[in-house]
């Protein structure tokens, strides 16, 4: 026998040549592709999946963090925003107060008023530091009574040492006085028997004083619903009953209902109220605390002004030098080519900037207009010249540029100087920034004559341009938008009734009697917006075409958020004509907001104005305290509570005093 065949031989024809020779081409293929599929499935995610990198701990502790995520989106999650329409504009930032308030996109939410959700639980969701301590649903934060007067003080103690040294780093500011030092317990005794009306002014009606007691009971309810639910947070979420946090505010607490309502709670006489904001003024108002954007525009308003207001009244230098904080923190947001502010600056940081939507990243006119009376105060004050000298400039860029068609357009580029694209609003974009030409020549005592000729100018492009009547003869404001005229009117627009009779009374001439008479076509306007809805309550915008007249078309302009500038327009209408008309308008908003508005802990806005039983919004929105419930109170009040000859309303409704008119102007020694 050979020995081949008893002994297996290696050769081409065995082994692995031998398994080539058993599969075909095809086959192999597919083997191969297997293969290659088994290998990524197991070894893919370690390279595509970083989570998985760091091994099991870091697994589990990955896990760890989605769980107590998903606890503290509970809330958000339980309780979300009443739907919005697709398409729907509102963007954030107010006019003043607004929402669109000022142009938009469509597909982000960003307004001021109705906060977006939706990214305060994405910032939540990314918080992970946060979020590690928080549980699902957190109990409402009560006034801390509980605190011992030792944690207390440190705390005060430590906001006052940063103030401090923000003076000197500052070049002084007055720093060194003993007057600008916090007094802890001061209360302003010196304004006792000044002979100027802050608190009282009781009318001899007795139905407005029924009336007016009514008024101030609403405030009661309002600020208990949010002392129990939101207290230090900036607004209330009544129906929900949790705190609020729009975009303009950042996001973090820093107490703006608080701020808001604190010359409310002193003028209606609320002591003990007024006594709990300014406690928590003392040991939390801190924005070396803050590290998130927010509005320029809004803080000055809302917090400066407010704050300024409250020294005024008070002369208590707490007021005063937390106001000086936060202007301070604003500062970085004028360091432009042309020092047009910037709409947003982080106070953290410094770093400012301007809303992408506006206009190719410009500022707005009602915004970077919207600085004067607060800074000019602000320096008379305390002797720092840095904000005046910040207002004045904006004021002489403004003046220098020329106006297409001589109007303002509602966008100038911060770097250049030059008007973004040609809209002309009365309403959201431009409307405060011509409220404070006239306002800025009222506060000087009629010394400022630039301010009162830049007013004049403007009224008369606008009135020649933009007040119009419709077919049925009411008169109303329209917009300008590349010259082409749209019959659109914002309720924020509603407050220049009050700007023309205002202009009328202090600047007396040969177009007077005719901007009075436009002032009260624009409060009845107004008034028919309420009149002619269900709810006795305005839209947000309303429009004027052959078949319709003060109404809403669009679902996204049928909401109401308890805007305030219809009632301030009847407010400056009845002061200056005492026609009761006004003063009946006004009671009938109060019993519209009580019927529509009114929920078990605060007002609400509502979505639908045109709806008998309308879905509200649940927020409560930080200026019903300072300017609906204002308003209506000091309507319904003597004409020398808060007397117009010796103070001005800025656009928030923080009255500050008038110079050389009002002792209580307060101004720093050597000014």
């Amino acid at each position: 026998m050979a020995v081949g065949s008893v002994l297996p031989l290696y050769n081409k024809r065995s082994g692995w040549w031998m398994l080539r020779r058993v599969f075909r081409s095809r086959e192999k293929v597919l083997i191969f592709l297997l293969c290659l599929t088994f290998l990524f499935i197991c070894i893919g995610p370690i390279f595509f999946l970083p989570d998985l990198r760091g091994g099991i701990s870091t697994k589990v502790d990955h896990v760890y963090k989605v769980y107590k995520q998903m606890q503290k989106a509970g809330p958000e999650l339980i309780l979300p925003p009443p739907p919005r329409e697709s398409g729907e504009e509102l963007v954030g930032i107010r006019k003043h107060e607004g929402v669109y308030h000022n142009g938009g996109n469509s597909n982000q939410h960003n307004d001021i008023h109705l906060s977006d959700d939706k990214q305060r639980l994405l910032e939540k969701i990314n918080n992970d530091e946060e979020l590690r301590h928080m549980r699902v649903i957190e109990k409402p934060v009560v006034l801390t009574v509980s605190a011992t007067p030792a944690n207390k003080q440190n705390a005060a103690a430590q906001i006052d040492e940063s103030i401090r040294l923000e003076k000197k780093e500052a070049g002084g500011g007055g720093g060194g006085h003993e007057e600008n030092e916090i007094k802890v317990g001061y209360h302003g005794a010196e304004n006792k028997g000044s002979g100027m009306v802050v608190q009282g002014g009781e009318d001899a009606d007795p139905v407005a004083r029924e009336r007016r007691e009514k008024v101030k009971e609403m405030v009661l309810h309002a600020w208990r619903g949010y002392k129990t639910y939101a207290w230090g947070k900036n607004e209330l979420r009544p129906i929900s009953k949790r705190g609020h946090t729009a975009g303009i505010f950042g996001r973090q607490d820093m107490g703006a209902t608080i701020v808001d309502a604190l010359d409310t709670l002193y003028i209606m006489g609320l002591t003990e109220e007024f006594n709990e904001g300014r406690t928590w003024v003392q040991y939390h108002l801190d924005f070396n605390q803050l590290r998130s954007e927010m509005s320029v525009f809004e803080t000055n308003i809302r917090f400066v002004g407010g704050l300024l207001t409250v020294y005024a009244l008070t002369g208590d230098p707490l007021f005063r030098d937390r106001a000086l904080h936060i202007a301070r923190k604003l500062l970085p947001a004028f360091d432009t080519p042309t020092g047009i502010p910037y709409a947003l600056i982080n106070v953290g940081n410094g770093i400012a900037k301007n809303y992408a939507w506006a206009s190719g990243g410009s500022s707005i006119l009602s915004e970077f207009g919207t600085l004067h009376l607060e800074f000019k105060y602000l320096s008379d004050i305390s002797g720092d010249p840095v904000f005046r000298e910040k207002v004045m400039r904006i004021r002489d860029v403004i003046r220098k540029t020329e106006r297409p068609g001589g109007l303002y357009p509602n966008y100038m580029n911060p770097k250049t100087g030059k008007w973004g694209q040609r809209h002309t609003s009365v309403g959201a974009l431009g409307d405060s920034f011509y409220e404070y030409l006239i306002k800025a020549y009222v506060q000087s005592n009629g010394k400022d004559i630039v301010a009162k000729e830049m007013y004049e100018e403007a009224i008369d492009g606008i009135t020649k341009r933009l007040v119009l009547k419709s077919h049925s003869g009411l008169t109303y404001l329209a917009e300008s938008k590349f010259d082409r005229l749209e019959h659109k009117m914002d309720h924020l627009a509603c407050f220049s009734g009050g700007m023309y009779a205002m202009g009328a009374k202090s600047i007396q001439n040969e177009n007077s009697k005719t901007h009075m008479e436009i002032a009260e076509g624009l409060a009845n306007t107004c008034h028919e917006s309420y009149a002619r809805t269900p709810t006795g309550l305005g839209p947000e915008s309303f429009r004027f075409t052959e078949g319709i007249e003060a109404r809403a078309l669009k679902s996204s302009e049928k909401y109401y958020i308890l805007r305030p500038e219809v009632i301030e327009s009847w407010f400056y209408m009845w002061r200056y004509t005492k026609d009761q008309k006004y003063r009946d308008w006004a009671w009938a908003a109060v019993m519209a907001l009580e019927k529509y508005c009114r929920v078990e802990a605060g007002f609400s806005g509502i979505q639908n104005v045109y709806m008998e039983n309308p879905q509200k919004d649940d927020v409560q929105q930080s200026f019903i305290f300072a300017e609906t419930f204002k308003y209506l109170y000091l309507i319904f009040s003597d004409d020398s509570l808060i007397s117009l000859d010796e103070w001005v309303f800025n656009t928030e409704a923080h009255p500050l005093p008038i110079e050389g008119k009002n002792s209580f102007y307060r101004k720093s020694q050597g000014k």
